[in-house]
């Protein structure tokens, strides 16, 4: 993780996504379209810090977390809002089309 993201674990998550604006990336080390969004997430979270909080969720280690919001394929991005899940987004996206998304939605 770098120092614009937070690691999500099914310990931490309902505390820390209960409160605010979330956008975040369910992932795995040997996803392929993982790999190529990641430093578009990263940018954005850089680029966004203080306004939204970026989370990420390593879908293979937390499988508990990603069947409980159905994750099926990644990268899947979630966005909510104050606990509520109010976007999905479903493969690898720029960092454009990240912020277009995190400007519809909040």
């Amino acid at each position: 993780m770098s120092e614009n993201t937070v690691e999500l674990t099914s310990k931490n998550f309902d505390k820390l996504v209960s409160k605010g604006n979330w956008i975040i990336d369910f992932w795995a080390a040997w996803c392929g379209p993982c790999k190529i969004m990641a430093p578009h997430f990263e940018a954005a979270a850089k680029e966004l810090k203080g306004k939204v909080n970026f989370g990420k969720v390593d879908a293979e280690h937390e499988s508990e977390l990603a069947s409980r919001f159905q994750v099926m394929s990644i990268p899947t991005l979630l966005f909510f809002k104050d606990k509520t899940q109010v976007e999905r987004t479903v493969g690898a996206i720029d960092k454009e089309a990240i912020i277009k998304k995190i400007k519809e939605n909040f």
